[in-house]
């Protein structure tokens, strides 16, 4: 019984110590609709596939609308997992905006916003295959980096993702392809894996 109620002590002590240096609120949920909204974001690009085969000018209409079709799917995904995150925390009554979540986002949008200029400028330089690749490696890069303040698995999709990157910059004319099968079936799977693993059973 003794060792029973120092072993219970000692599993409090470890959940208390992660939970005040990780960012655990992410939803599995907001991964989920973030890889919906990618595939039809990818969807879009992919009907206007046939007039991306020069430089593309700031004023023109496809370079507007892939900025533009880009920016609705981050914005969605982003709004998503703050909304998520936050009924979360309020479920687990914690509180979400603290050093750890403070970290947790600049390790993450650091890389995330490099990658997302340096693709816009490849895309006015009319290197149009090398934008799927570049994304897809600030991506992996960001989750590795903001994995240190949150859960785990974050490194191991992190990895998913440059490995992702770095097969489609051998086979550049399958970009679309291979970002839909990052940012769309890899979030929707991993955001099932975090829901069922994290979330489901603690309903």
């Amino acid at each position: 019984m003794e060792s029973e109620k120092y072993l219970a002590q000692l599993q409090e002590i470890q959940s208390m110590m992660q939970k005040s240096s990780k960012f655990l609120s992410l939803s599995g949920i907001s991964g989920i609709l973030a890889g919906t909204y990618a595939l039809i974001g990818a969807g879009v690009v992919y009907s206007m596939r046939e007039r991306l085969t020069s430089s593309i000018r700031f004023d023109s209409t496809e370079f507007i609308t892939i900025v533009t079709t880009a920016l609705l799917v981050m914005v969605l995904s982003v709004t998503t997992g703050i909304i998520f995150s936050i009924r979360k925390a309020r479920k687990k009554q914690e509180v979400i905006w603290n050093q750890v979540s403070k970290s947790f986002i600049m390790s993450f949008m650091v890389p995330l916003i490099t990658g997302g200029l340096f693709a816009i400028i490849l895309i006015t330089k009319g290197a149009i295959g090398l934008v799927s690749p570049v994304t897809l490696l600030f991506y992996g890069l960001a989750l590795v980096s903001a994995s240190r303040y949150s859960y785990e698995t974050l490194r191991n999709l992190g990895f998913i993702f440059i490995i992702l990157g770095l097969i489609n910059s051998l086979y550049i004319g399958y970009g679309l392809y291979f970002w839909m099968l990052g940012f769309g079936v890899c979030h929707i799977f991993y955001g099932a894996y975090m829901y069922l693993k994290y979330d489901y059973k603690k309903q």
